[in-house]
């Protein structure tokens, strides 16, 4: 799953795509779970930029885990965010790295690659975000790996967004925003 990303865009470079009425400080550069990261969300006023840590609280089997990735969209847990459009965000990224299944064999190392999406350099993950006991926090969706990802990691690549879904996925209804959890196309998309 992924749990390493990349935003090197700037306000401004997010404001050209995406029009927001505010303008917070925030670290470009790579986002780990538990750290904060920007998410554009829908509020009463517009777009607006939040910074966000990155992990939605989650008790699984007495413990409580910091849930990056969201895969089951039919879970009770996500459904009931999924069907939330003020609950839905878009997470900008100008890459994502994804850990190879195998080791590489000459070191014996699993191996961190990098994908970028060629005619996007920056892009938007589909988010999910919400308040929990511990402050806000966000989580993005993730689907099957398409042809180019799936030779590295197998089993799930982030649900990427296309341009003409970014409005869909901030105001559309549940079945709407399920329908949108796709794979980005391999063919505009390359390995770092």
């Amino acid at each position: 799953m992924c749990n390493h990303y990349r935003n090197t865009s700037t306000i401004d470079g997010i404001n050209q795509l995406v029009q927001t009425f505010n303008r917070p400080n925030y670290p470009a550069g790579d986002y780990f779970p538990k750290y904060p990261a920007p998410v554009l969300r829908r509020v009463d006023a517009g777009n607006e930029l939040a910074i966000v840590p990155w992990g939605v609280p989650c008790v699984i089997q007495g413990k409580t885990k910091n849930i990056t990735n969201v895969r089951n969209l039919t879970s009770n847990f996500w459904r009931s965010m999924l069907a939330r459009p003020e609950w839905r965000c878009l997470v900008p990224a100008t890459a994502f790295s994804e850990w190879t299944d195998e080791p590489d064999p000459i070191a014996g190392k699993r191996v961190e690659k990098w994908f970028e999406i060629t005619d996007q350099p920056t892009f938007f993950f589909a988010g999910l975000w919400r308040p929990t006991e511990e402050g806000e926090r966000f989580a993005f969706l993730t689907t099957a790996p398409n042809s180019i990802v799936a030779p590295i990691h197998k089993k799930a690549m982030p649900v990427v967004l296309r341009p003409e879904d970014w409005e869909a996925w901030l105001s559309a209804d549940y079945a709407g925003a399920c329908a949108l959890a796709m794979q980005y196309p391999a063919d505009r998309m390359r390995v770092l």
